[in-house]
């Protein structure tokens, strides 16, 4: 991941040439000797992760959300427009993938005493679709800003993330700051790293962007891919789970480059395995909605678990969360992401 973007190139290459029928190692030997089934492996973290940035990179999530707690005449507030929104995130708390994650316990109010705080776990425990890249290479020395026409060199790869969020203790403590204990419990992540060449083949037109962005912000090559991604519930017991969101990453309206642009044009250092996530990502339709909050309409309506026969307004003890990503081009061309799963489990 440090070594850089031609060494990432040469090696998936050879790699590639690896696996071809015929190739060197194509033999029961090799094979015996190389490969180990799926079922005896556990998966760890792809990379030591260094810092962790959250954005709010989703037009319609950051309209969602404004409206719910703002009004729609107040939903997108002016600086959403002209810089990608982010902030800092707690790297220590990410997590493979099948790591189970524990309600948390934190301070919260009532709609009916808003003033005075009790102390006890979340009552609306909640998932956000995300996506994440890993930066790699050498990074950007202190104080150099990164152009955003060489972005797209520090960025290794994508996993799925679900950026867990107790939505009454961030409510009550995200003012002024921004959040804190209301996401730092967990973070969960796909293993596998797809990397950006691996991408190329489902790159599509970028968003369009009004207001015209400042100059350190505009690209004019596409920087936007097609990635299908889905969300089901499985609760405690159940045989199977249901989908409650089917979303892609295309909605994106802040481009990966600009997004490590505007990170860095402050002089802000990046490193090989920070962790720069894409923000809840929703669509315009309410199916595409990338959270619980959304889908339910800040709990003011059920959520049905696919075919299950089952609902919910927010997630429950034991529920799995089970994120999928899935690309494919008229060409034929697949490529999966695996699966990004967490079990909540009861607070303390």
């Amino acid at each position: 991941m440090e070594c850089g973007l031609d060494v990432w190139k040469e090696t998936r290459v050879e790699i590639q040439n690896l696996l071809r029928k015929g190739s060197s190692i194509d033999s029961d030997k090799y094979k015996t000797n190389i490969f180990v089934p799926l079922d005896e492996v556990e998966m760890q973290l792809p990379a030591r992760i260094g810092d962790y940035t959250d954005f709010y990179s989703s037009k319609q999530h950051a309209i969602n959300v404004g409206t719910l707690f703002r009004g729609k005449d107040n939903a997108l507030l002016p600086n959403w427009v002209q810089l990608p929104v982010g902030y800092h995130g707690r790297a220590s708390s990410v997590v493979v993938s099948g790591t189970p994650v524990k309600r948390p316990c934190g301070q919260m109010v009532s709609n009916e005493d808003p003033s005075n705080p009790t102390f006890g776990p979340c009552k609306l425990m909640d998932f956000e679709l995300e996506m994440a890249c890993f930066i790699g290479g050498k990074g950007n020395k202190l104080g150099e800003p990164i152009p955003v026409t060489e972005a797209d060199r520090h960025i290794f790869g994508l996993v799925l993330m679900n950026d867990w969020s107790a939505r009454d203790i961030q409510k009550w403590e995200y003012v002024p700051l921004g959040p804190f204990l209301g996401k730092s419990m967990g973070t969960s992540i796909s293993p596998w790293i797809i990397t950006m060449q691996a991408l190329e083949a489902f790159k599509v037109s970028n968003v369009e962007q009004l207001p015209k962005p400042l100059p350190y912000l505009q690209h004019e090559d596409d920087f936007n891919f097609d990635i299908s991604l889905s969300v089901s519930i499985k609760p405690e017991g159940a045989s199977e789970g249901g989908i409650v969101c089917r979303s892609n990453f295309k909605y994106l309206y802040w481009t990966l480059k600009q997004q490590i642009a505007h990170h860095t044009s402050n002089g802000c250092n990046l490193r090989h395995g920070d962790l720069l996530a894409s923000g809840t990502i929703s669509g315009d339709s309410p199916s595409s909605f990338g959270s619980m909050l959304e889908l339910s309409w800040r709990g003011s309506k059920d959520v049905q678990l696919g075919e299950t026969g089952l609902f919910r307004k927010f997630l429950r003890d034991g529920d799995e969360v089970v994120m999928e990503g899935i690309c494919e081009n008229e060409k034929g061309d697949r490529l999966g992401f695996g699966i990004c799963k967490g079990k909540l489990l009861p607070a303390d």
